[in-house]
């Protein structure tokens, strides 16, 4: 047992299991399934997330009745991949932990774009985001329905489960049928908070009747969905009492925030607000049967706020998600006193974006998720020891340094700033931005450890390399704004209109505020872009943001978007869509001239003191031909090779590291 953290790792009597610790990975969708099967990298996830210390895991939400059997989640509806589940059970508790199955269904939400075809839900109102107006389901269909979830908890039983949790939060569809905005029925399954309940309450009785304990039934249930006629808090605990009325079905519970709606963004607080902001209303819910195991959710990524949150009466197991995601060992590292090796989570919601709009589960801050020795990564060592040469300071050169390194070469680093992290740097000193910092400390610390040589604070030569014969040298030199089509003439001059990053450099220097407006123009739409405009609103008395586009954070997934919208729009900046810059000798008078990109009308900004740009950044590899012609072996990286997110700089770094 830890002494750091004597409660986080003491064991857990729960539903007629014995958990080794406290720690349970909350459910997270990977999209690691096929045709209802689980690849071999979900199997190496679960594993790798087991054997590093936690103590259960719930899996991403299954296919278990009629209404829902997309090949793209695990099949529990009938025995045909009944094996594929079992060896679901085998690699987790081979490990030493359990496996519950997430029992969920969308209903009427959805949060990709389109519309949800063929959605049920508790009466025919349109969703608050996709406006997916689902089927009223009829109280057979619901009876139909919880037969099939306690027909299909009693499958994962008997292939090994250790239990279920029941997610009634986040806007699907149990919390459907819990809030008065969505559920508009004049059955026994709506009006008032007995028949809004009886779905969830009937679904509990059932599954316990099919599963009896040892059997786990964990509930998420909704706090504040932050929906204008929705649930909130108070509504939360009357909800919390109806159903402690029959604790005796179930064994675990905690809430959480959000619904499909304008709100979703609560469902994954950022570094924009304050750390674990839901702790103290978990607390207070929980009053209402506290002999009832809790759980602590929601921005918990450090093991000091884990045990806090399990000192202090909030909870009794922790649910971490994204932690996990970023380090699978995470439990044993704190544990084994090893806290500085891990790679922390900075909640930048990459994972959610990855699930949501891509191929699958990935990290900024971990390359290799699903990778078959993920949470003890010791590659095999090199043959042949190289000499490599990598130049650059940020999170490209860095962890392709620390993987270099691992793999036995031979690793100098040449950057011209005194101190490493690159533009990752300057992003941690905005509003938001400063868990970025853990990335490039853990990089940088773990590279020195392993042997790595830094000759940082000058500008690198090709001379300075040229004497350092590398047998490879790797170009992570990063990328610069480009000058806008709509800059021309002596508004070209260098600093005249500067870019993005110098205006946020020099914003962070001051504090005085500037009347007047200061205009950003956005054509590259990420988050250090928005993250400067926070900072400018404290800087000038009015911020305006226009962009060519149809929306601002074009790039940016929908659960970010919606925090950014919403804190530009609290603090005040104007958002001003489809225009570009018209005519810039009107700053002169202190206006800006805009044109709308469709119809060409103009019109005009007024007060405008300071004009900045996020513009499209073009590749600083001024180096790469010199090199190359000089007959060197040169590959550039990272922004260096074409201008990208933090996710794909990071995991294209680690895989030309490895394979040298």
């Amino acid at each position: 047992m830890s002494t750091s953290y004597p409660t986080l790792f003491s064991p857990l009597d729960l539903g007629g299991y014995r958990l080794r610790n406290r720690i349970i990975h909350a459910s997270i969708l990977t999209k690691y399934v096929v045709d209802g099967r689980p690849t071999e990298k979900l199997l190496n996830y679960y594993r790798s997330r087991a054997a590093g210390g936690a103590a259960a895991i719930i899996t991403e939400p299954l296919a278990m009745t009629a209404y829902n059997r997309q090949p793209s989640r695990l099949r529990v509806w009938d025995d045909v991949e009944f094996d594929a589940l079992r060896s679901i059970a085998d690699v987790v508790n081979q490990e030493g932990a359990f496996i519950l199955g997430q029992v969920q269904d969308s209903g009427r939400g959805r949060h990709s774009v389109g519309r949800n075809d063929g959605a049920v839900g508790a009466s025919a109102l349109p969703d608050d985001l996709s406006w997916t107006v689902p089927s009223a389901l009829s109280p057979g269909q619901i009876g139909d329905m919880i037969d099939d979830w306690a027909q299909a908890c009693g499958r994962l039983k008997r292939a090994g489960f250790a239990g279920v949790e029941i997610s009634a939060g986040h806007g699907h569809l149990f919390h459907q049928f819990l809030s008065p905005w969505s559920n508009h029925r004049e059955d026994d399954y709506g009006g008032d908070l007995e028949g809004r309940t009886r779905f969830l309450r009937e679904l509990i009785a059932a599954i316990r009747s099919e599963c009896p304990r040892p059997f786990i039934i964990s509930l998420k249930l909704p706090g504040d969905d932050g929906v204008a006629g929705g649930i909130d808090l108070s509504m939360a605990k009357n909800i919390s009492l109806r159903l402690a009325e029959q604790q005796e079905l179930f064994d675990c519970w905690t809430w959480v925030w959000g619904a499909h709606a304008r709100s979703l963004y609560k469902h994954l607080p950022d570094a924009h607000g304050e750390r674990h902001p839901y702790l103290q209303h978990i607390r207070a819910l929980r009053e209402v049967a506290q002999r009832m195991a809790s759980g602590a959710i929601g921005y918990l990524t450090d093991p000091n706020e884990c045990e806090t949150a399990l000192t202090n009466g909030t909870a009794d197991v922790v649910f971490l998600g994204r932690p996990l995601i970023t380090d699978p060992a995470f439990p044993r590292k704190c544990m084994e006193g090893r806290e500085d090796e891990i790679r922390y989570c900075v909640s930048c919601n990459t994972c959610w974006r990855s699930i949501i709009d891509g191929a699958g589960l990935e990290c900024d801050n971990n390359p290799r998720v699903g990778a078959v020795d993920e949470h003890h990564w010791r590659p095999k060592p090199n043959t042949t020891k190289k000499h490599v040469a990598i130049v650059g300071t940020g999170v490209a050169a860095l962890e392709a340094a620390l993987t270099a390194a691992t793999c036995g070469h031979e690793v100098t680093v040449l950057g011209d700033h005194e101190a490493p992290g690159g533009k990752t740097r300057l992003h941690a000193r905005l509003p938001g931005g400063e868990n970025l910092s853990s990335v490039y400390d853990f990089q940088y610390l773990r590279a020195a450890r392993l042997g790595v040589r830094f000759d940082l604070g000058r500008l690198a030569e090709l001379d300075d390399i040229l004497q350092r014969a590398p047998d490879i040298t790797l170009l992570a030199t990063g990328a610069r704004a480009c000058i806008p089509s709509w800059l021309t003439g002596e508004w070209t001059t260098p600093g005249l209109i500067p870019g993005i990053r110098a205006v946020a450099a020099e914003a962070l220097d001051r504090n005085t505020v500037t009347r007047g407006r200061v205009v950003i123009v956005d054509q590259d739409h990420t988050e250090l872009t928005y993250a400067t405009a926070e900072l400018l609103s404290t800087r000038f008395s009015a911020v305006t943001i226009i962009t060519s586009r149809e929306r601002i954070a074009h790039d940016i997934s929908l659960i970010n978007r919606q925090g950014i919208y919403q804190r530009l729009h609290d603090r005040g900046v104007s958002l001003v869509c489809n225009v570009e810059p018209h005519c810039l000798e009107s700053l002169e008078q202190a206006q800006l001239l805009i044109r709308n990109v469709y119809s060409g009308e103009i019109t005009v900004l007024e007060d405008v003191v300071a004009l900045t740009h996020a513009s499209s950044r073009v590749p600083n590899d001024a180096l790469l031909i010199p090199l190359r012609a000089a007959g060197l072996q040169v590959h550039a990286i990272g922004d260096c090779h074409a201008p990208r997110s933090l996710l794909a700089t990071t995991r294209e770094a680690y895989q030309v590291a490895l394979n040298l």
